[in-house]
């Protein structure tokens, strides 16, 4: 099943290379499209999507010039999930899994779908000859309160729901999120991303319980494998600089947020 954003335009063959690279092999699950800016073609806007040790998830390769170096070539490459702005998902993997979450409503329902597949085994990886155009954030504009509220609230079901269980792993999700909240606050967009948390609280109960229906065929350890490393706060917080600028354009431009409000 190919899932496709109504923000998106395909270049010829998508869909065929997708479908190609999930024939390939009947343990990939998922596939990963080279999402481009729509509003700067060159520009990588997601080539799948990353999973680090402190929970945090991001679009792998955003903010970077399109190129063979930086995207593994024209060789499909395995990475933890794909995102679903536009991806190819197996029906028997769906079968197996579920589909997407709805209580997520919307942000990360498709890095949660990723969790539980690889979970129980699938694959996932990214097709570079699989090229969309996305217009990023045109359901809700980056840095806004509706989206940094969903992205807090979605964040700790996630982490609730899928994460593999330690100790030192959960001080350092909770260490990485306390930073990540209090970026926020000092940026002027905290009151979203605390809400989104406090919000999050009423259905703890309920993703503990989804977590306990989830296919595991493989153990913590070979999960905790999968993810990537840990880096600096600087270092993360370089994964966002190209969509800040962005977002910090628009707001100046005339019709933007800056002139309405």
């Amino acid at each position: 099943m190919a899932t496709l954003n109504n923000d998106t335009v395909v270049e010829p063959g998508w869909l065929g290379a997708l479908v190609r690279a999930a024939e390939a092999d009947s343990s990939i699950g998922m596939c990963a499209s080279k999402l481009l800016f729509a509003e700067r073609g060159d520009v990588i806007d997601s080539a799948g999507v990353a999973v680090d040790r402190a929970g945090m998830v991001w679009n792998r390769e955003s903010g970077t010039v399109d190129g063979a170096d930086c995207t593994g070539g024209a060789t499909p490459t395995p990475v933890f999930g794909p995102c679903a702005g536009a991806a190819l998902y197996r029906r028997t993997m769906l079968d197996d899994v579920g589909f997407f979450d709805e209580d997520f409503f919307a942000y990360m329902e498709d890095v949660d779908l990723a969790w539980r597949a690889q979970w129980a085994g699938w694959k996932c990886v990214y097709v570079p000859q699989a090229v969309v155009h996305h217009v990023h954030s045109a359901t809700g504009r980056e840095g806004s309160h509706f989206k940094n509220r969903l992205l807090g609230r979605n964040k700790v079901w996630l982490l609730c729901k899928d994460y593999p269980l330690s100790l030192w792993g959960l001080l350092l999700v909770w260490a990485y999120d306390l930073m990540a909240v209090g970026y926020a606050i000092a940026s002027g967009r905290g009151l979203g991303a605390v809400q989104g948390r406090i919000e999050a609280l009423g259905k703890v109960a309920r993703m503990l319980a989804k977590r306990r229906q989830i296919v595991r065929r493989i153990s913590n350890r070979a999960m905790v494998a999968k993810l990537h490393p840990v880096e600096q706060p600087l270092a993360v917080r370089r994964r966002y600089v190209h969509l800040r600028a962005a977002r910090d354009s628009t707001d100046r431009s005339p019709g933007g947020a800056a002139s309405r409000n």
